[in-house]
């Protein structure tokens, strides 16, 4: 493979790398916790887009509980959705740069 190839190969993953980051959110992961008593949805981007409680978990003299349970959602959410994105990503790349160790791969 020549420079220009390599060049122009390079050019043509970036271009579809920054699609595809774009469509980041638009992908959607679910955290649960407390068997489903808290969800919390986020996105390829890591944003939270929503949190559900239902209401027999909501109590005064459990509120450290509750807080547990939401945290523990969001990084389930969290942790789903960075396993989505980074499958997305190993679409578009092929694997090429999973051997490179670059941050953010």
């Amino acid at each position: 493979m020549n420079m220009n190839d390599l060049l122009k190969k390079a050019q043509e993953m970036q271009a579809e790398m920054s699609k595809a980051q774009e469509g980041l959110a638009e992908i959607t992961a679910e955290g649960s916790a407390g068997g489903g008593m808290v969800k919390v949805t986020a996105n390829g981007k890591l944003e939270i887009l929503s949190i559900s409680i239902e209401p027999e978990v909501v109590n005064a003299d459990e509120k450290e509980m509750l807080e547990d349970l939401v945290a523990a959602a969001v990084n389930q959410a969290i942790k789903n959705a960075q396993e989505k994105a980074a499958e997305a990503m190993q679409k578009i790349t092929g694997g090429m740069l999973g051997g490179l160790n670059l941050p953010g791969m």
